[in-house]
């Protein structure tokens, strides 16, 4: 399975209690982190959501 990674660039302080429990589930625990994750239909669902505050890291 192909994996995907992604980058926390703007903190989720402040915004929709809904954007920030994904960004949460995510796994992210602080700002510029990068994570990698499987390249999955429900994890692009979690991406699309919170796209302006996160970044694809290719």
């Amino acid at each position: 399975m192909s994996t995907i990674k992604i980058k926390l660039v703007k903190s989720p302080i402040g915004k929709v209690p809904k954007h920030r429990k994904t960004i949460k589930a995510l796994g992210f625990k602080k700002l510029n982190q990068v994570i990698e994750k499987n390249d999955t239909p429900q994890i692009r669902g979690m991406l699309k959501q919170v796209d302006y505050m996160i970044e694809v890291v290719e």
